[in-house]
């Protein structure tokens, strides 16, 4: 058994390719429409696994974007998003920097959370160990929920 991808439904496919490639930093793979279905889908991969998606098809996002509106409402049986990241601090600080909240602020040096536009919860991990506590992060409370 392999891991292809995990597949979510977005609202505005412009907004939300704007989250996940130019402030999270991932990597459009491929893009397919279909006039008759009334879908585009991308995929996206994470800058480390652009390689072995592009020659494996995994692993990857999905994002689907249905051309007739339509209101979606998370469930809670979905927890997250996961990506290890090379500097969490200065994530946080670019996302925070174009309007993103940071639900669980990475005062450990190690995990936060935000939400993607159409409120994805999506968890930041430190790579390798944790960076030492700075501010404004080690004192920052938690927004939301995430």
């Amino acid at each position: 058994m392999q891991y292809l991808h995990t597949m979510i439904r977005v609202s505005n496919l412009e907004e939300s390719l704007h989250f996940f490639c130019d402030l999270l930093g991932m990597v459009e793979i491929s893009r397919k429409s279909s006039e008759t279905g009334r879908f585009t889908l991308v995929f996206l991969a994470a800058p480390e696994d652009e390689v072995r998606a592009r020659e494996e098809k995994a692993p990857m996002i999905e994002l689907t974007y249905n051309w007739d509106p339509e209101e979606y409402t998370g469930g809670r049986n979905f927890g997250h998003l996961a990506f290890r990241v090379d500097d969490i601090y200065a994530l946080c600080e670019k996302l925070q920097a174009n309007g993103v909240t940071i639900n669980r602020p990475p005062r450990d040096g190690h995990m936060a959370f935000v939400r993607t536009p159409d409120n994805i919860s999506i968890e930041l991990l430190q790579k390798g160990d944790p960076l030492p506590p700075r501010e404004p992060w080690a004192n920052m409370e938690n927004t939301g929920t995430w």
